[in-house]
Formats: C-alpha cells, sequence, structure tokens
C-alpha cells in the first residue's frame, strides 16, 4: 500500500523560515503530480502549490515569492521551502502525490507560525 511520509512541520517565528519534505513508499515509481495542500483551524484545505513531472509550478496568491516547490528526478520527493512565513500560514499541510494513476495524501505535518 502506497504510503507518504512528511516530516518538516513545528513551530517557526513570524518571518522565519521552514522546510517539508514528503517521499512516497512505492518501489519503482515516479510520481507525477505533486502538491502540498494546508488546512487552518475551523477552514477548508486549500492548494498551496503544485508541480507536475516536468517541473511546472503553481502557487496560491497567498504563498507567491515567500514558497519554493520542488521535486527529486526520481519522482519520489517533494519539497516545500517556506519562508517569511506568517502567522496566518498557521495550519496542517499535507503532501498529496499522484503515483500509478491515483491520488495518495500524506497524513499532515503541523506549521505554527508565532511569537
Amino acid at each position: 500500500q502506497a504510503q507518504l511520509v512528511e516530516s518538516g512541520g513545528g513551530l517557526v517565528q513570524p518571518g522565519g523560515s521552514l522546510r517539508l519534505s514528503c517521499v512516497h513508499s512505492v518501489r519503482g515509481a515516479s510520481a507525477s503530480g505533486m502538491a502540498w495542500y494546508r488546512q487552518a483551524p475551523e477552514g477548508q484545505r486549500e492548494l498551496v502549490a503544485s508541480i507536475t513531472a516536468g517541473g511546472h509550478t503553481n502557487y496560491a496568491d497567498s504563498v507567491k515569492d515567500r514558497f519554493s516547490i520542488s521535486r527529486d528526478k526520481a519522482g519520489k520527493t517533494v519539497n516545500l521551502q517556506m519562508n517569511s512565513l506568517k502567522p496566518e500560514d498557521t495550519a496542517t499541510y499535507y503532501c498529496k502525490q499522484r503515483i500509478l494513476g491515483r491520488d495518495i495524501w500524506g497524513q499532515g505535518t503541523q506549521v505554527t507560525v508565532s511569537s
């Protein structure tokens, strides 16, 4: 069964940085689309950033110029570099990868931005 393992969340002060990573466990498979979503308490899950197999990226307006999504050549790992973090970035962040035609979700990692 395909699984995604996320890491890198935590508590950071406003203006700080965090780097999230997400790796899948499927041997020999390269994910096509990869993305990060987030869900704040009592909010809806929203797309933060996505990246295609060809490296095309897309960002939510609220994170443009602050966040950067990247992936490895093997198609197993997707990263989200988050800079200039704001309190409103506080949420649970979820990774999604499309593997062998199926969307697989991670379990979520908490990011809290607070002084």
